[in-house]
């Protein structure tokens, strides 16, 4: 079983800047493929970055140039930058590892942009 742990959420104006660690458990974390969803107050969960063993990455839309997904094996983690933040942001951040024994999420971390 692969445990997650989401940090780094919070409260920031719009414009402002956060970013999210995801940690994992286990040994196996390199050859997890990665992603960050969020899920809005009566939305359903959605991709928002993701980025494969080997590194590569893809964004939704709606945050392309302003989002940065990367990866840390060493540490175990990975990283969601989010810059240019808007209020349409705001939703809980999930970590997401896909593994061979399926997938595992994090509890969530809120996000809000408000001012």
């Amino acid at each position: 079983q692969v445990q997650l742990v989401e940090s780094g959420g919070g409260l920031v104006q719009p414009g402002g800047s956060l970013r999210l660690s995801c940690a994992a458990s286990g040994s196996m974390f390199r050859f997890y493929d990665m992603g960050w969803y969020r899920q809005g107050r009566g939305e359903q969960r959605v991709l928002v970055a993701s980025i494969s063993s080997g590194g590569s990455t893809n964004y939704a839309d709606s945050v392309k140039g302003r989002f940065t997904i990367s990866r840390d094996n060493a540490k175990n983690t990975v990283y969601l930058q989010m810059n240019s933040l808007k209020p349409e942001d705001t939703a809980v951040y999930y970590c997401n590892a896909k593994t061979f024994l399926g997938d595992y999420w994090g509890q969530g971390t809120q996000v809000t942009v408000s001012s």
